[in-house]
């Protein structure tokens, strides 16, 4: 079966139908869902992916940004609570910014802010699976980390140190420009104010303020391939401002109550995460289901009932803004978290489910918009003046992202998007659209961006470029966000996925957060054995793998490719402890590979093609 997908255009000549079925529950193996890979694993894979195939993992060159810092560049930098980033967008606390690989990749596409993966004191969490619903708008049921607190806090140094060491390596000079800019990590703990001040996440935060001790641990651990970075001095400040993330329900008090010790025990900047509902039941239900026409989304009452109220937030704000100054610290709100709903779908198997995506944009813009129209002068956005800075995650891509910056937000992150075809790819389009929006105001930063915008807004009307951006898109911009224009399904072909061969339409490879698939160009011997076998071979490095159901949702075949295609352990423990086929690698011997599950057979085949000219990315150990 050799049937190829065009992957720009994401078409097939066969019938359109979900390819949403046969999802698992739980992880496959039985244990931790993630096993992240030691820093000079990473830094090796880099290092021989880059000479065998010019990627990094798995990402092209193309999709590299490159910043232009010539006399007629545009600057797209801004500030976050003060300090300096070279773009205004970055992967938002979520599946792209727990481990060190995703956010390296994030960092190639152009991101230089990185809002981490939330941090709580229950490090345990057995998450259902699937977890992740991209089928038409996005939905979830992850909310926090998948790793122990320690293990958060070495893949964030883990990811720190190679941004660093990258910056300076001379064969992506090329690719970055000689100065790929400076960058921003933010934390973001949860979920209340006793595990906040447990000594796991007060030891997290100190840690992260102060990564000396975390960064001399993995020095050590620089291979030969970037020996020239092992003397290299790395910034031991890696975060110094975070944006809390509290539970749908939190009391205003336990809000006020947290922020505060954050500043006053960690001396900190703080941002606080405001939901949706502050725009009220009835107001959330005339957007959703009125405005856009999402009948099939079932709102929660009760969650509104708990909720922070939209006065009793106005009130909060202004204390908190006001206590922050008395400690020589900024302060800035988020919107918005994602919307609880009830799962209606029952594709993931919690009751409940997150909604993000086109409805959570408008819903966020709104809620935008009344907090403007109710703290004038206030908030850090064009036409106020005011010093509250917001940042904005809601539905943000490459078609709304200058207009979502035009509005003053800083930074806009990014999630549902990058689990769409392309993933980290999507961010250089997405930053060409910003400067070329930039370019045609007749400005040349985003200051001056957002300055036009407020003129030609409030010439056509608006108080300023909120309320503009939330008459555009419940407007004549309305198609993009309303049901009608969501509801297209993934392509699909009536096959069903194989271990070798497939459409090698490479969307289990972009799809995937946690980078755990690889291609190898199919190598001429299993070619000549296997009419079916493509011109590309996919494989999983399962120990990457959380089975979150991604690939599952836009492989266009009949099957999971996660528990389908060649799945690969290095580590004796999860290959013992998992099910189903599956090979465990020796990465100092490309020849000694073990199956398990039924495998036996496919060994020669599976060594033809790791040892391949492309291959295994993972450089083997001497």
């Amino acid at each position: 079966m050799n049937q190829e997908i065009d992957t720009e255009t994401n078409t097939t000549t066969d019938d359109e139908t979900s390819t949403q079925s046969g999802a698992a529950t739980g992880s496959s193996d039985g244990v931790a869902p993630l096993t992240p890979l030691s820093l000079d694993v990473l830094l090796e894979r880099i290092a021989h992916e880059w000479q065998t195939r010019k990627r990094i993992f798995d990402l092209p060159t193309a999709r590299f940004w490159k910043r232009d810092t010539g006399p007629d560049a545009v600057d797209l930098s801004f500030e976050f609570l003060g300090r300096p980033a070279a773009s205004p967008v970055g992967p938002a606390a979520g599946p792209h910014s727990q481990m060190a690989q995703n956010i390296v990749l994030a960092w190639l596409g152009g991101s230089r802010l990185f809002e981490l993966k939330t941090v709580q004191i229950l490090d345990d969490l057995d998450i259902a699976r699937p977890c992740i619903d991209m089928q038409t708008i996005g939905y979830n049921i992850e909310w926090s980390q998948e790793l122990t607190v320690a293990q958060s806090l070495e893949e964030y140094v883990k990811a720190w140190m190679i941004i660093h060491i990258l910056q300076r390596w001379e064969p992506l000079a090329e690719f970055l420009g000689d100065d790929p800019g400076p960058f921003v990590f933010d934390m973001s703990v949860g979920y209340d104010l006793a595990g906040i001040q447990s000594d796991k996440v007060a030891g997290f935060i100190d840690a992260m303020a102060n990564a000396r001790d975390e960064i001399e641990r993995l020095r050590p651990l620089i291979p030969d391939a970037f020996a020239a970075a092992r003397d290299l001095e790395f910034p031991p400040a890696i975060s110094d401002t975070i944006t809390l993330s509290t539970f749908h329900g939190c009391p205003p008090d336990e809000i006020e109550a947290i922020t505060k010790h954050l500043i006053t025990r960690h001396d900190i900047d703080v941002i606080v995460k405001l939901n949706p509902t502050l725009l009220g039941l009835d107001g959330v239900d005339a957007i959703v289901h009125g405005a856009l026409g999402y009948d099939d989304v079932r709102l929660v009452p009760t969650a509104f009932e708990e909720d922070l109220r939209f006065d009793r937030a106005i009130t909060l704000i202004d204390e908190l803004h006001a206590f922050a100054t008395e400690h020589d610290h900024r302060f800035g709100i988020k919107l918005t978290n994602t919307l609880v709903v009830d799962n209606h779908k029952g594709w993931m198997p919690d009751q409940t489910m997150y909604l993000s995506g086109p409805p959570l944009h408008v819903l966020a813009t709104a809620v935008l918009d009344r907090l403007a129209d109710a703290l004038p002068g206030r908030l850090m956005i064009p036409g106020h003046d005011g010093d509250i800075m917001v940042s904005f995650s809601a539905g943000v891509n490459k078609d709304n992202l200058a207009d979502t910056i035009a509005m003053g937000v800083r930074p806009a992150s990014v999630c549902s998007d990058l689990l769409k075809p392309g993933g980290y790819g999507r961010l250089v389009p997405m930053l060409n659209a910003l400067m070329n929006a930039v370019t045609e105001s007749g400005s040349r930063d985003l200051d001056g961006f957002r300055a036009a915008r407020l003129t030609s807004s409030q010439g056509a009307g608006h108080r300023d470029t909120a309320a503009a951006h939330l008459a555009a898109i419940t407007g004549e911009g309305l198609a993009a966000y309303h049901v009608d224009g969501n509801t297209k399904l993934p392509r699909s072909v009536d096959h069903d996925l194989e271990m070798w061969g497939c459409v090698a339409c490479n969307f289990c490879v972009t799809v995937c957060p946690n980078d755990a698939f690889f291609k190898v160009p199919t190598p001429a011997a299993l070619a000549d054995e296997l009419t079916s076998a493509g011109r590309q071979q996919y494989l999983v490095l399962s120990e990457l793998c959380n089975e979150c159901g991604n690939c599952l949702t836009f492989c266009p075949e009949n099957g999971d490719p996660a528990l389908v295609k060649p799945r690969l352990y290095l580590d004796a423990t999860r290959f013992a402890a998992a099910e189903g086929p599956r090979f465990l690698l020796d990465l100092t011997d490309p020849d000694n590979i073990r199956a398990a599950g039924g495998a036996d057979a496919e060994v020669e085949r599976l060594h033809s093609v790791l040892t391949a000219d492309e291959g295994l990315p993972l450089a083997p150990r001497r």
